[in-house]
This record gives C-alpha cells, structure tokens and sequence, in this order.
C-alpha cells in the first residue's frame, strides 16, 4: 500500500506546480518543463485526491453502519457503498503505483527507426515497404513529424532498407515496442500454386540521441569520403559527397549517400551514428544491471521474432504476449494502438511485480518527471 503522505505529497507537488505556470514571473526556459510535469500529473491527481479522501469516507460509512439508530435500509445502503468504495480505492492505488513506477530514461525522446529486408528475397523487401507504410499512417494518426533519413529501394518498389526519424511527443515509449523481427506469412503475386511463403524484416527502434547524452570525441571518429554510387550513375554527382563514419572505440560504422551534399550526408550519417552508440551503451549497461532479465522489451534486443503478420487468415500475432488479433488490415492501417498497450501493461504489471510495495514506501516524489 502507497503511504498517504505520499500522495498528500503528490498533491501538494500538483497544486505547487499550478501556482507557478500560472504566475507571470515563470522563467520561458522553465515553462515547457513545468507543463510537461504538470501535464503527467494531471493524468493520476484525481486519482490521488480520491484516494487521500478515502479514510474518511470509509470511517463515515462505518459509523452508520456501527450506529445502534441507523435503520436497516440505511446500514444495508452503507455496507454497499463501503464495499464499492473499497473496490474504487484498489483502482486507486493501483493507477497510482503505475504512474509512479521507474520511467525509461528514454520515453520522451524522439525515435529513429530502421527497417531492413530479412530473409525472403524480393517478398521481404515489399514486406519492409508494408510496414514502412504501417508506421507512416501511425505518424499522420498521431500528427508526428515523419523524415526519411535513408532509403535502398528494390524491384516491384519494395525496400531492401528504409532509416526514418521520426519526432513529437512521447514517441519512444510507444515505437520501443516494435523493435525485433516481424514476421509475414502470404501468397506472393508471383506464386502460381498458391503456396504461402515466410519472409522476414528486423526493426531497429533507437532513441535519438544528442551529442550531450554520450560522451563522443572527434577523435574517436574515422570519416572517410567516396564518390556515391547508385544505378547506372544516376542521380548521383561524381564528386566526393558520400560519408562514411567509423566510431572508433564501439565499431558503429555509418554510411550515407542519399544527398548531393557531402556536408548533408556527413549531418545524416552522425545522426544514426549518435543513436546507435548511444543504444549500444545503454544495452551494455542494462546487461549488466541484470543479466537474467526476463524481457528484452526496451533494451533495443532485436535478435527474435516479435510478431507476425498473416494474409490468408487476416491475422495478427504477437508473440511477447500470446496475443492474436483478426484486424491485420486495420493494423496495416495504423491501428497499432490494439497489439501496444497490451504490451504496455504486461511490462507494468511485471515491473509491479518486481518492486513490491516495499518500494514505494520508500519513493520520493522529487524523482516525478
């Protein structure tokens, strides 16, 4: 059980942060902060209010139902309320201790996402422009900003790969979950026997990093420049504006040669560079914080197949959680929101289960971001 000077703590924090957006005196630097805090508060305090009100009500009710004067209409009324009451107060508490579980560091950043061809030739790259797609619709639903950082495409436009960032509120916490190997079972316009066919795309997700999140020197940087080089020549300058970057001390090599420019590419190039490394530190350090860990969810581990996609029965699979849902072409269509929050709230119930309630009587709501 969450201490009650905790929540009254919680409120406190609310009502103190309201004082001060609402003051003309707020520092603009501090202001979008303090929204954003205030913002994430609002989703539990009224939650936190009913629940700091809730001894009192019990207390109320059971001195009608203690009362030797109160009828019997009254006391059967009151043991009902008490009851609903003491079922709302679970909810409570249970609403409150997901909100204040420990935050990925990560949540709030924007998102690069890579897309490549896995296993099944010309299918698996029309299979990577599907889901290429998928995530477009995702961002326009969401009214997310979509760029294409890089993009290798192939016959019968498929994708051998396709690097995207992508930027807005709150984008990793909800993209980290595709992260892994998905899967399509289908008949291929080419197939004449009507067999179905398995072909394979792994997705990275990575949170975008700054260069104020890993510690880079230029000197642990290898940049090399060649001439691009793209079907027959075309749409390619024959000066030097292709980059290669080499990140010297993990081995993260980046190339890029999407633009004419070289300075545009160099700026492409170090983008990926930056959130590569910085996943690649951020999984050695979760590796090590624990090492038998019972799901990869978040660390970025792309290494099994996550979810599958089949069009002769217009399902979809995913298989963290045994979850299969009939709607693949609603899925297709952006709907991701039916397979993610499943996934949100088996890693909420098993963070919970993890911590016990000995960690919260030991939180300090200072942490709450």
């Amino acid at each position: 059980m969450i201490p009650i000077d905790k929540v009254q703590d919680l409120i406190a924090k609310h009502d103190t942060l309201e004082k001060e957006l609402s003051s003309s005196n707020i520092d603009t630097k501090l202001f979008a902060k303090k929204s954003k805090e205030y913002s994430n508060l609002g989703n539990v305090i009224s939650y936190a209010r009913e629940f700091v009100k809730f001894e009192k009500e019990k207390n109320d009710l059971e001195q009608i139902i203690e009362d030797k004067n109160s009828d019997s209409e009254m006391i059967e009324m009151a043991e009902k309320d008490l009851k609903e009451l003491k079922i709302k107060k679970q909810d409570y508490e249970n609403r409150l201790k997901i909100f204040l579980l420990p935050k990925d560091e990560d949540d709030d950043k924007n998102a690069i996402v890579e897309i490549r061809a896995g296993t099944g030739g010309l299918e698996a790259s029309l299979f990577c422009a599907d889901l290429f797609k998928m995530y477009e619709k995702v961002c326009s639903k969401k009214k997310w900003k979509l760029e294409i950082i890089s993009i290798s495409k192939s016959e019968a436009g498929g994708f051998k790969e396709v690097i995207f960032s992508v930027t807005g509120n709150d984008i990793y916490s909800y993209l980290k979950y595709e992260s892994g190997v998905h899967r399509v079972q289908r008949i291929p316009e080419t197939e004449t026997q009507g067999r179905v066919h398995t072909s394979a795309a792994p997705i990275a997700v990575l949170p975008e990093a700054e260069d104020v999140d890993i510690q880079r020197k230029e000197s642990d940087l290898r940049i090399d420049v060649f001439i691009a080089g793209g079907p027959g020549g075309q749409s390619f300058n024959s000066t030097d504006s292709a980059v290669r970057i080499t990140h010297i001390p993990t081995g993260v090599v980046v190339s890029q040669q999407d633009e004419k420019s070289q300075h545009k590419n160099k700026a492409k190039a170090l983008k990926i560079l930056r959130s590569r490394v910085y996943e690649a530190e951020k999984k050695k350090k979760d590796q090590e914080r624990s090492s038998n860990r019972r799901s990869q969810i978040g660390t970025g581990d792309r290494s099994e197949r996550i979810r599958t996609y089949n069009f002769p029965q217009g399902r979809v699979s995913d298989h963290r959680i045994n979850i299969t849902l009939y709607n693949l072409t609603e899925v297709l269509e952006g709907k991701l929101e039916d397979l993610i929050n499943p996934l949100i709230t088996d890693e909420e119930t098993s963070k919970l289960a993890e911590l016990g309630n000995e960690w919260f009587n030991q939180y300090k709501f200072t942490k709450v971001k």
